[in-house]
C-alpha cells in the first residue's frame, strides 16, 4: 500500500448536545400541539397541556395541513433525539454517508451528530499488546521462541477505519512478518565475542534489536493510521528441540574463554616474576636458564591453580610492589 492512499482522518460537523436536546424538545412540544389542533388528544391529557378539547374530532377529521405539521414535528423530535451521543476519552468516532467519509469525532461530553451518519467507534488510546509465543529463527537457521511486546494506537482513525479490514489483526500480522524478518538477520548468540558476531548486534543487544523492530513495524503500519511507540522482545529463547544442544555450545564457550584468561594470566605472571629476579640480580640467567626457570615457573602457576582461581591472583602481574 502507498503511503498517504486512502482517506486521511478531518474533523467532522457536530453541534453541542444541548443543541439535540432544545431540538428533540420542540419537537416533541410540536407534536402534542398538532395532536391538540386535531382534537385526537384524550380529555386528560388535552386538559394537562392547558388544550382546549375538540369533541367528536378523529383521524378522519385531520386535515391535511394537520398532517403537514405533525409529521414536522414529529421529524423534528426524532432528529433532534435521535443524534444525541457521548463523546468519551480516548474514544472517537469515523462517520459515514452512504460509504462517504465525512469526518471523525473526538469531542468529549454530549454532542449532537446527524443521525443520517453511520458511526463507527474507535478506541484511540495508548494500548499495548503481547504476543503469543512466535516460531522464529537467527542468521544462522538456528529455531527460537519469542514473545513480542508491542506499544501502539489509532493514529488516524479514517486509515485504521477505512484503509483496512481490521486494523488489529493487521498490526499482529505485521509483527509476525517484522519480527521473522529482523530475527533472520541477526545471530541469537555471540559464543566468541562479548555481545557482538563480527560487529553485529546479537538477539541479546535487547536496545538494538528493540529499535530495529520499531523501526520496520512503524513503516509497516504508517498506511493505516496506526502508530507504534515501541517494540521490545519480551522473552527470547531456543526451541526445545536446539536447546540442549545450543547450551552445551554456550557452555563449551564459556570455558574456552576461561582457559584463555588463566593462559593469559599464567604467562604474565611469569614474565613478571622473571624479569624482577633478574632487575635484583638474583640470578644471572642464560638463554637455557631462562626457559627452564620459564618452564618450572608455569608448571608451579599451573599446578597451583588447580586449587582455586584465587591461586592465579598471587603471583599476577605486579604482585608484591
Amino acid at each position: 500500500m502507498r503511503i498517504g492512499s486512502g482517506p486521511v482522518e478531518r474533523r467532522a460537523r457536530v453541534l453541542p448536545g444541548a443543541v439535540g436536546v432544545l431540538a428533540g424538545g420542540a419537537g416533541a412540544a410540536g407534536c402534542v400541539l398538532a395532536l391538540g389542533w386535531a382534537g385526537v388528544l384524550p380529555g386528560p391529557v388535552a386538559r394537562l397541556a392547558g388544550l382546549p378539547g375538540h369533541p367528536g374530532a378523529g383521524a378522519d377529521g385531520i386535515s391535511a395541513g394537520q398532517w403537514l405539521a405533525l409529521t414536522g414535528a414529529g421529524a423534528l423530535a426524532l432528529f433532534g433525539f435521535g443524534g444525541l451521543a457521548r463523546g468519551r476519552v480516548g474514544r472517537a468516532w469515523v462517520l459515514s454517508l452512504f460509504g462517504r467519509y465525512r469526518g471523525s469525532v473526538r469531542h468529549t461530553g454530549l454532542l449532537w451528530v446527524n443521525p443520517l451518519l453511520l458511526r463507527r467507534r474507535v478506541d484511540v488510546r495508548l494500548r499495548h499488546w503481547r504476543s503469543e509465543p512466535m516460531a522464529a529463527a537467527d542468521r544462522s537457521g538456528v529455531a527460537l521462541r519469542v514473545v513480542v511486546l508491542v506499544v501502539w494506537r489509532v493514529k488516524d482513525t479514517a486509515r485504521a477505519t477505512l484503509a483496512v479490514e481490521d486494523h488489529e489483526r493487521y498490526l499482529r500480522e505485521c509483527v509476525e512478518a517484522t519480527t521473522a524478518r529482523v530475527l533472520s538477520g541477526l545471530p541469537a548468540d555471540a559464543f566468541d565475542t562479548d555481545g557482538c558476531h563480527g560487529g553485529v548486534p546479537t538477539l541479546r543487544d535487547a536496545e538494538a534489536v528493540g529499535a530495529a523492530l520499531t523501526r520496520t513495524l512503524a513503516a509497516q503500519t504508517e498506511p493505516v493510521g496506526v502508530e507504534i511507540f515501541s517494540v521490545q522482545l519480551a522473552r527470547v529463547e531456543y526451541a526445545p528441540e536446539v536447546a540442549a544442544a545450543m547450551h552445551r555450545g554456550w557452555a563449551a564457550a564459556l570455558d574456552a574463554r576461561h582457559r584463555d584468561g588463566v593462559l593469559t594470566s599464567v604467562v604474565d605472571a611469569v614474565e613478571d616474576m622473571v624479569a624482577r629476579l633478574t632487575a635484583r640480580g638474583l640470578g644471572d640467567f642464560d638463554d637455557y636458564e631462562r626457559k627452564a626457570l620459564v618452564r618450572d615457573l608455569t608448571v608451579a602457576f599451573c599446578a597451583g591453580g588447580r586449587g582455586g582461581e584465587g591461586a592465579w591472583a598471587a603471583p599476577g602481574p605486579g604482585a608484591g610492589r
